[in-house]
């Protein structure tokens, strides 16, 4: 090797280097740190520690200094490397561990696979799946790949199978005529331009999941809802200080995805 850098006393788990900035690259350690460091100096530039650990991360190839970590705690983070204090997006929607993700070559797609046995499609900038791939006999999902133009995903599972799915559910596979072309568009224009009606909403967020994470997911449904219920009435019958520490110390998850950040 023609340098070594050191961060930290435990393992790394995983390390990529920045497709823009060549000399800079991130990784996970099993202390649950995500550490930065620069090939020009011997120890890292910047750290924080998560209060779970990650699994696996990504560089954005368009936006040259924003990564997605992957998480045991069932979210995804995308960070600023100019910013570790707090995640700039938070992508939810697995009920176990996320395991793997890579962008789309355009950098406005991730695609995740997790210990759920299943594959979300994520916007790069939106909380929830807009896709969800799954089978009764697929198993945990280990990696997970996009193709060079962006239509199809390539996945890796731990039932021995690879598997290439579309990026569209929808989209046909044969060629299309312009006329076809035409149409699908403007559909994909109707829907984006009522998309702010409760039932076009409705029908844009149905999915189809296995029986148990969708019973998983009503169950963790509650436990939030119940978690900011007593929030609410610890705030609603304290005093005015403890009332005003208490909205002082609210804090949003994309704060709750850092515990501590060190320079």
């Amino acid at each position: 090797y023609q340098r070594r850098v050191r961060g930290g006393i435990d393992s790394h788990i995983a390390a990529k280097f920045s497709p823009v900035e060549r000399a800079i690259f991130a990784s996970l350690g099993s202390d649950r740190s995500v550490q930065l460091f620069d090939t020009r100096t011997s120890s890292a530039v910047r750290k924080c520690v998560m209060p779970m650990r990650g699994n696996a991360l990504a560089w954005n190839p368009m936006e040259a200094f924003n990564f997605c970590v992957a998480n045991e705690d069932y979210n995804l983070y995308t960070f600023d490397m100019r910013k570790l204090s707090e995640a700039s997006a938070v992508h939810k929607g697995h009920v176990q561990a996320v395991l793997a993700l890579d962008y789309s070559p355009t950098g406005r797609e991730l695609v995740t696979g997790g210990y759920d046995r299943t594959i979300r499609i994520f916007p790069s900038t939106g909380v929830r799946s807009r896709t969800v791939y799954h089978t009764s006999r697929m198993h945990r999902v280990f990696a997970v790949q996009f193709s060079g133009d962006a239509q199809y995903v390539l996945s890796g599972s731990d039932d021995s199978n690879v598997r290439i799915w579309k990026s569209e559910a929808s989209a046909p596979l044969r060629v299309v005529t312009g006329r076809e072309k035409r149409a699908i568009e403007y559909r994909k224009a109707l829907r984006k331009r009522f998309s702010h009606m409760p039932e076009v909403a409705k029908i844009e967020r149905a999915q189809r999941l296995p029986k148990l994470i969708f019973k998983v997911t009503k169950q963790r449904k509650i436990q939030n809802d119940a978690a900011k219920r007593k929030d609410a009435n610890v705030a609603a019958h304290s005093r005015l200080e403890t009332a005003e520490e208490l909205k002082s110390k609210k804090t949003t998850v994309k704060k709750k995805a850092v515990i501590s950040e060190f320079d």
